[in-house]
């Protein structure tokens, strides 16, 4: 018993130690604001709203819906990291500066010239179009309020603005709110939008099926509330979807904080003050699909901001009769508070659903988690389920049913079932193998061979690997694309029926909407390789369509072109002019490239320009000037 003690001090005294360490690099005062210093400023975005599989680490300034305004240094400092780039962050400045802070300006439209001049003299030496640098320290100084840049569209920005952050000295990310700009106004609390309650183990029920149920809420009085009580058996976890507005602004930002109350008595806090970008994809775990945030921390979460942080932290427990009145909080930076009220009401978990006609589940075969769920159709012949498990069958009652079909759960860590027999009907699950957590393993079948790292998942995986044919194309179909990876799989199927051109033929992530995402690959005999960060529908594709290249300014002054591909995507592209490389730059929002000189001689002479498309297609355009 002590020792549990001593664990449970030792991670408490962690997690203070963590939050002086991150409320010490934030000084109220030091930083100007770097966009409009000194006037009101509105936002597009605040730290922490969830973005697809990650934090948003910073805050978007607006900047009037147009480019070009003067980005200032919010202190003293040196640039120690900068790049140009068509997609990501775009062109951005990184500032270390004497608190062991860092300052982040992204999406930029352009350096300032001194900065601008150092970095287009290493793009022309290195004759890269897009580069990285990290210059020495103190070599590129700059001042507090300095321009050091001009707002813009770059990068994977969908509309003008700034993103700016705030790091400490471990590279994490500070909110930048916290740093008392005054420019920036809000007295507005959170707005809750649906809450959800999800069964959390086998033994758990949400209106008596074990199923994750989403319910509206009411605006009553000063709180939003969920008017009728929600019956639930066993534990659960509660989730919301919810946002957060500032004074006279239309969009929906994210806030850091929601907690659990019960009886005055805080039973949990969730509040994300600071962001490790190593744990990012871990938000995938956060949350429900990269929507609601979940209230209780999973075991297999990494992220440290929960109190208190311990495994299903949150997560509630009720028994039958029992009913607990809960009041969830959400704060946001500037502590503007909104309460959210709901009843849970404990009930005995029942094999009869009441007023249902059905049970949980479109499909024969669902899997949550460790847990499939199969239902079967309600039969006279009989209500047991035989599972067949490596040689042996194991005969088990159904957990619920309804008027017109009946459940059955099985937990996959006790073994993964080759067939189960539903009274009239014989499932194959075709699970092929369970993939442990932060083990490297290599599965391989005849068809597939897949090679999970250390580090690629975020929980265990229960493996489902299918062939599959679109139009008589071979592809692969790996577990659905609402379960996550943390990094990167490798990938080997066989795709000997394959009858196109394998030079230009790559594998595709397809979504259900049709498009194509290039994912890569390397044709070995009959078979191919490629490395994937989701899961879901691959196909094989073919481009052996060059990139569309079309002049729009050719002079001594500039030389501009529209470039576009059919599939995919652009890969890279040169340009010359009589012999001599020609920085290009690119944004890819508007399928444009223009020149940047780095002197004032005039274009003269023979103009070649290539673009290359991921399948390696290349377009030539030859001309003269």
């Amino acid at each position: 018993m002590s020792k549990l003690s001593n664990q449970s001090l030792w991670a408490l005294l962690l997690g203070l130690l963590t939050q002086v360490s991150v409320y010490a690099q934030v000084q109220q005062g030091y930083f100007t604001f770097p966009i409009k210093p000194g006037e009101r400023n509105f936002l597009a975005g605040t730290m922490g709203e969830i973005r697809p599989n990650h934090f948003h680490s910073g805050i978007d300034i607006k900047t009037e819906g147009r480019q070009g305004l003067p980005v200032y240094a919010a202190a003293d400092g040196y640039v120690y990291r900068m790049k140009i780039s068509s997609f990501g962050y775009g062109n951005v400045l990184y500032v270390k500066h004497p608190s062991g802070n860092t300052t982040v300006y992204a999406h930029l439209r352009e350096f300032a010239p001194n900065i601008a001049n150092y970095m287009r003299e290493k793009m022309y030496t290195e004759r890269k179009n897009e580069l990285e640098l990290f210059p020495e320290a103190q070599e590129v100084r700059v001042k507090k309020g300095e321009v050091i840049a001009y707002s813009g569209n770059t990068g994977s920005s969908m509309g003008p603005h700034l993103h700016f952050e705030i790091r400490d000295s471990l590279d994490r990310a500070l909110d930048p709110l916290h740093f008392g700009f005054e420019e920036i106004i809000d007295q507005i609390p959170p707005f809750v939008q649906r809450v959800a309650v999800s069964p959390l183990d086998m033994d758990s029920r949400v209106n008596g099926q074990f199923q994750r149920r989403e319910f509206p809420v009411a605006f009553v009085g000063d709180s939003y509330q969920v008017l009728s009580p929600i019956s639930v058996s066993g534990k659960v976890g509660l989730e919301v979807l919810a946002y957060d507005q500032l004074d006279d602004m239309y969009n929906r930002n994210g806030f850091p904080t929601y907690e659990i109350h019960e009886k005055g008595t805080k039973l949990f806090e969730s509040t994300v003050n600071s962001i490790d970008f190593s744990l990012g994809r871990y938000i995938l775990s956060h949350t429900y699909r990269n929507r609601f945030t979940r209230l209780y921390k999973r075991p297999e979460n990494l992220f440290d901001f929960y109190r208190p942080d311990s495994v299903w932290s949150g997560a509630l427990r009720l028994h039958p009769e029992q009913e607990r009145e809960l009041e969830v909080r959400l704060v946001d930076t500037y502590r503007n508070t909104r309460r959210l009220l709901l009843t849970l009401q404990g009930e005995q978990a029942s094999e009869q659903l009441r007023a249902f006609n059905s049970t949980s589940g479109n499909q024969a075969v669902d899997f949550d988690g460790h847990v499939m769920l199969l239902h079967g159709p309600v039969s006279g012949v009989g209500d047991f389920a035989t599972f067949f498990v490596n040689g042996y069958q194991m005969e088990m009652p159904y957990s619920y049913k309804g008027s017109n079909k009946q459940t059955y759960l099985w937990d996959m860590r006790l073994g993964l079932p080759d067939s189960v027999q539903l009274c009239t009907e014989t499932l194959f699950p075709s699970v092929n193998a369970r993939i442990p957590l932060g083990k490297e393993v290599r599965y391989q079948d005849r068809f597939a061979e897949i090679l999970f790292e250390e580090n690629s998942l975020l929980d265990d995986l229960y493996l489902r690997v299918q062939p599959f044919r679109e139009n008589g194309t071979p592809g692969i179909r790996i577990n659905d694309p609402t379960e996550y990876l943390r990094e990167p799989i490798e990938v080997t199927f066989d795709a000997g029926t394959f009858e196109g051109d394998r030079a230009n033929s790559h594998v595709y992530l397809r979504y259900e909407n049709g498009y194509r995402s290039f994912q890569g690959g390397a044709w070995d005999g009959d078979r191919i390789r490629f490395k994937t960060r989701s899961l879901g529908t691959f196909v094989i594709a073919t481009d052996s369509i060059a990139p569309s290249l079309q002049p729009i300014r050719i002079n001594a002054s500039e030389i501009r072109f529209t470039i576009r591909d059919n599939l995919s995507g652009i890969r890279d592209f040169e340009a010359y002019v009589d012999g001599e490389w020609v920085l290009m730059r690119y944004e890819h929002k508007q399928s444009m490239i223009w020149s940047e000189k780095i002197s004032n001689k005039p274009f003269k002479g023979e103009v070649v320009v290539k673009v290359r498309d991921m399948a390696n297609n290349e377009a030539i355009y030859r001309g003269k000037i």
